[in-house]
C-alpha cells in the first residue's frame, strides 16, 4: 500500500509539473497526454482522462483509495488466490505474494517511469527526485 501510494502521489506531481512545462512553453497539452514511447499506437481502452489535470485527479483517487486500506484487510492475503481478467491473457489466477511481486508492483512501476519517460522525452523538467520523490515514506 505505502508503494502504490507513494508512486501514485509521486506521478501526481509529476503530472502537476508538466501541465505546469505546458503552459510555460506554450504547448498544448494534449501533446503530452497523447504522447507515447513507443512507434505504434497503443490500444484503447475505457480510460476517459483526456487532461494532465484529469490523469492527475486519478493518481489522486487512486492514492485515496489505498489510503482506505487497512493492514488487516491483507492477513492471509500471501496465500489468497487472487484472480483477474487480462486483455490479452483472459482470466488469470495467482496467489498473493507472487501476484503482488509479479503483476502489482512491477505494472506500477512501469507506468510510472513510462509517464516519466514520456515527460522527460518531451522536455518536462523532471529528475529521479521526482520520481522517487522528495518526502521519506511513511
Amino acid at each position: 500500500m505505502t508503494t502504490g501510494i507513494r508512486m501514485m502521489t509521486n506521478l501526481e506531481a509529476m503530472l502537476e509539473k508538466a501541465a505546469s512545462h505546458a503552459v510555460q512553453r506554450k504547448i498544448d497539452p494534449a501533446v503530452l497526454v497523447g504522447a507515447r514511447l513507443a512507434a505504434v499506437e497503443a490500444p484503447s481502452f475505457e480510460d476517459q482522462e483526456k487532461t494532465l489535470p484529469e490523469l492527475a485527479e486519478r493518481t489522486r483517487r487512486t492514492a485515496a483509495f489505498l489510503r482506505t486500506l487497512k493492514p488487516g484487510q491483507f492477513d492471509g492475503a500471501e496465500d489468497r488466490t487472487i484472480r483477474w481478467k487480462s486483455p490479452v491473457a483472459g482470466e488469470r489466477s495467482m496467489m498473493g505474494l507472487p501476484y503482488l511481486l509479479h503483476q502489482v508492483l512491477p505494472n506500477l512501476h512501469f507506468h510510472c517511469t513510462t509517464a516519466s519517460d514520456i515527460l522527460r522525452h518531451n522536455g518536462v523538467e523532471l529528475g529521479k527526485m521526482d520520481y522517487l520523490g522528495r518526502a521519506t515514506p511513511a
